[in-house]
C-alpha cells in the first residue's frame, strides 16, 4: 500500500481548487490526471518582465510591464480589432489590441483611470503596441505581479498563468518527507532537500542542482527498484538445468558458430547449471544469429528434462520462429507446438493438454502463452524476444508463473547503449552477440535527395520485374497515427498506379491484426511485390527474397530506428540496398545521423551515437512499451548519473540494511512517489 504521507500528492486533479470538468480535459491531454504529475511537469522556459517608467522603441520585441493611462477606445467594424489608446507618464502613446472581446478590454481598462500594464511589446511602424496584455491590473494590485514567471507547455484551453497556479497549489502539498539520498553524495553535489528542489524548479531559472537532484531521484528510484527485483528472484529457488548434449549433438548446423555465439551459449549453460534463476539479457545486431543461442539454450533445458517456450511480440513473428525451429529440429525427438490468440477449439485444447502432462518440449507464441490457463508440467526456461515489449512488470509476471521460477533469457535487436542497459535493464546480466556469421552480406545504404522520386520509382520498376521484393517505407509524422497512415496509404495508392493494384501490400498502425498478419504473409509468399509500410515492420519480419529498403523521409526516424528498418533487408543470398530518401530542409543533426547510417553497419556503435543526439526515451520505443519512463531525467542526466545512482541503490541494499533500516524507508517511500512500487509489492509476494 502507498504511505499515506504520500496521498495528498496522488488525489486527482480536480482536487486543486479551480480545476472543474472544464479545465480537467485540456490537463489529461498533457497527461497531469494527478497532483503528482503536475508537480513533475516542470517548466520548460521562463519570460523575465521588464518593469520600465515610460516605453522606449529599445524595448521593442521584449516583455514589459509599464503604468498607462487609457484615454480613448477605437472599435474596428465587423471582427477587427478593439484598441484601447493609452499613456505612460510621459505622454507616450502605447495602443492596447484586444480581438473577439471588447467588453472584457473596456472592464478592464476603464477610461482615465491608470493601470499597470504587462506583455510583450512590438512596434507598429512608428507605433508601440501591445497585444491582449497578459496583466491589467489597478496599481494597489500590482505587487501580485511576478518579475519572472515560468513557461511550461500547454494544451488547447490551459494558460501558462491557469497552469503556474495549480503548480503552486500541488507545492503547497507537499509533505515533509526524510532523505533517501547517500549523505556524502548529498554534500558533494551541494544538492538542496527534495522539498526546495521542487519549489526551486518550478520557481527560478537556472535552478541547476535542483532539477539535477530531482533527475537524481527518478534514476535512483529506478536503479533501486531493478536492484530489489534482481536480489528478490536472487532469493528464489529454481531448478538447476545440466544438459548432456544428446540433442545439441545432433543438431545439424549450416554453419559454426561465430565466437560470440559460442561465448554466450557458455555463459548461458553456466547459468542454467545453478539453483538462482538465470535473468540474462542477449543483446545482438540484427542478423547476428540470436536464434541460434535461443534454440541452444532451450534445447539444454529439453535435455534436462524440462520444458522450453519461446514469447514472440507478435503473431507473424511467432509463426516465423516455429517455422525457423521446425526446420532446424527436423529429425530430433523434440516435440515442438504454437500458440496464439488464433489456436481455437480442439488445435488448442491439445497443446495446453501436451503441456500440462509434459510431452510437449517447445512451446512458441505470443502472449497467450502466459495466461491463466496454460499450465506446464515444468517450465524450466522462458526466452523472450524483442524485449522493449516486455517490461519489468511482465518479468515478475512470468516469475511467478510456476512454484520454481523459470530461468529467463531476454533477446533484443536493438543494441543498447551500456547507461541505458542500466536504467532498463540492471536486474539482468548481459551476452552480447558483436560478430556477424559468415554469409550474412552487408548492406549498402545510399542517401538520395526527395527531388529524384520519379528515378526512384523507376528503379524499383526494374528491381520488382526482375523477380525482386522491396519495403517502402513511409515518413514518420510527428504525434499523429491518422497522417502516418495517410502517407502510407497516398504512396500505397500512387504505386499501384504505376504498377498495378495487385503487386503493392500496405500495412499501417491501426489495421488489426489479423489483416496485418495477411499482408505480412502474402508478402513472405512473394505474392506481394512491394509492401508499403509505417514503422509497423520494424520488428523481425524476414523475408530473404527482399532486397531493397526504401525509407521516405528518412531524417525523421531516429538511428536506431532505421537501423532496425535496414536490418529488414540483407537476409538473402542477394546483394541489398537500402535507399534513405531525404527532405530538403535537413537540420545538422538530421545530417550527421544520415553520414553515420551510410558509413556504419555497426548496431552499437549506432546506438551510443542515437543516445547522444537524441535520447533515451525515443531509443526504447518508451511510447509503445508501456514501461515507467523517465519524466525529471533526460538523456545526458541519464548518462551522468546512473552509474552512481545504481552504486547508491547497492549501497542500500547491500550495506544500509535495505528497505527495513532507517534510510531504507525513506527509499521505499520514494519507490512509491515515483511509481516504481511495484518492486516493493514483489518484495512484499516473494
Amino acid at each position: 500500500m502507498r504511505p499515506d504521507i504520500l496521498n495528498p500528492l496522488f488525489a486527482e486533479v480536480e482536487a486543486l481548487k479551480g480545476v472543474g470538468p472544464g479545465l480537467a480535459k485540456p490537463l489529461k491531454r498533457l497527461g497531469l490526471d494527478r497532483v503528482v504529475d503536475i508537480l513533475f511537469h516542470l517548466p520548460v522556459n521562463w519570460i523575465d518582465r521588464k518593469k520600465v517608467d515610460t516605453i522606449e522603441m529599445a524595448d521593442a520585441g521584449r516583455v514589459v510591464t509599464v503604468e498607462v493611462t487609457p484615454v480613448d477606445y477605437r472599435a474596428s467594424g465587423g471582427r477587427g480589432p478593439f484598441r484601447v489608446i493609452a499613456q505612460d507618464r510621459a505622454g507616450n502613446v502605447l495602443t492596447l489590441t484586444y480581438f473577439n472581446n471588447p467588453g472584457w478590454a473596456r472592464k478592464q481598462l476603464p477610461l482615465g483611470e491608470p493601470r499597470i500594464v504587462s506583455g510583450r511589446m512590438d512596434s507598429w511602424g512608428t507605433e508601440l503596441q501591445m497585444v491582449h496584455p497578459d496583466y491589467a491590473l489597478p496599481p494597489e494590485e500590482a505587487t501580485a505581479l511576478p518579475e519572472r514567471e515560468p513557461v511550461y507547455s500547454l494544451s488547447e484551453g490551459l494558460t501558462n498563468r491557469r497552469l503556474a497556479d495549480f503548480a503552486g497549489q500541488a507545492l503547497a502539498r507537499l509533505p515533509e518527507l526524510e532523505e533517501w539520498i547517500e549523505p556524502s553524495v548529498l554534500s558533494t553535489r551541494g544538492w538542496p532537500r527534495w522539498q526546495d528542489a521542487l519549489c526551486q524548479a518550478h520557481a527560478a531559472p537556472g535552478a541547476g542542482g535542483a532539477r539535477e537532484r530531482l533527475a537524481y531521484d527518478e534514476i535512483f528510484a529506478n536503479q533501486l527498484a531493478l536492484m530489489l527485483v534482481r536480489a528478490s528472484s536472487r532469493k528464489r529457488r529454481g531448478q538447476p538445468l545440466k544438459g548432456d548434449d544428446r540433442l545439441r549433438g545432433a543438431l545439424k548446423l549450416p554453419y559454426a558458430p561465430t565466437g560470440a555465439q559460442s561465448r554466450a551459449i557458455t555463459e548461458i549453460e553456466g547459468d542454467l547449471q545453478q539453483v538462482q534463476p538465470m535473468l540474462r539479457l542477449l543483446q545482438g545486431d540484427v542478423g547476428s544469429g540470436k536464434t541460434l543461442v535461443a534454440l541452444m539454450s532451450m534445447l539444454i533445458a529439453v535435455e534436462a528434462g524440462a520444458q522450453a517456450a519461446l514469447l514472440a511480440p507478435t503473431e507473424i513473428l511467432a509463426r516465423q520462429h516455429f517455422e525457423t525451429l521446425g526446420r532446424q529440429l527436423a529429425g530430433l525427438p523434440v516435440n515442438l507446438a504454437i500458440l496464439t490468440g488464433r489456436e481455437k477449439g480442439r488445435a488448442r485444447e491439445s497443446t495446453l493438454m501436451g503441456l500440462a502432462d509434459g510431452s510437449i518440449d517447445i512451446l512458441v507464441g505470443t502472449h497467450a502463452i502466459f495466461q491463466q490457463a496454460v499450465q506446464y508440467r515444468r517450465l524450466g526456461l522462458a526466452v523472450v524476444d524483442e524485449q522493449h515489449r516486455f517490461g519489468v512488470a511482465q518479468r515478475m509476471m512470468l516469475a511467478s508463473k510456476s512454484e520454481r521460477p523459470p530461468h529467463l533469457l531476454v533477446m533484443t535487436a536493438t543494441p543498447i547503449p551500456r547507461t541505458l542497459t542500466l536504467t532498463q535493464y540492471g536486474e539482468m546480466d548481459v551476452s552480447r552477440l558483436d560478430e556477424m556469421p559468415p554469409g550474412r552480406q552487408p548492406i549498402e545504404t545510399r542517401v538520395m535527395s526527395c527531388d529524384r522520386l520519379p528515378e526512384i520509382v523507376e528503379a524499383l520498376g526494374r528491381h520488382i520485374h526482375g523477380g525482386g521484393q522491396a519495403y517502402w517505407v513511409c515518413p514518420l509524422v510527428e504525434e499523429s497515427e491518422n497522417s502516418d497512415q495517410a502517407a502510407a496509404e497516398d504512396r500505397a495508392e500512387t504505386l499501384r498506379m504505376q504498377f498495378g493494384a495487385g503487386r503493392i501490400g500496405l500495412v499501417h498502425g491501426r489495421m488489426k491484426g489479423p489483416e496485418k498478419d495477411a499482408v505480412m504473409a502474402a508478402f513472405q509468399r512473394a505474392e506481394i511485390s512491394v509492401l508499403v509500410a509505417t514503422t509497423v515492420i520494424e520488428v523481425g519480419v524476414d523475408v530473404p527474397n527482399a532486397t531493397l529498403m526504401i525509407v521516405e523521409g528518412a531524417e525523421r526516424f531516429g538511428l536506431a530506428q532505421l537501423h532496425q528498418l535496414r536490418g529488414r533487408v540483407g537476409r538473402g543470398e542477394g546483394r541489398s540496398v537500402c535507399l534513405l530518401v531525404r527532405g530538403n530542409a535537413l537540420s545538422e543533426t538530421g545530417r550527421a545521423r544520415l553520414a553515420l547510417m551510410r558509413e556504419t553497419n555497426d548496431g552499437f556503435r549506432i546506438a551510443e551515437e542515437d543516445l547522444r543526439l537524441r535520447g533515451a526515451g525515443e531509443i526504447l520505443g518508451t511510447r509503445q512499451s508501456g514501461e515507467a519512463v523517465f519524466r525529471l531525467a533526460g538523456p545526458e542526466q541519464i548518462q551522468e548519473l546512473a552509474q552512481m545512482a545504481s552504486d547508491d541503490a547497492r549501497l542500500l541494499v547491500d550495506r544500509d540494511g535495505g528497505l527495513d533500516a532507517p534510510r531504507g524507508q525513506s527509499a521505499r517511500v520514494l519507490l512509491y512517489l515515483m511509481e516504481r512500487d511495484a518492486a516493493v509489492e514483489l518484495l512484499r509476494s516473494g
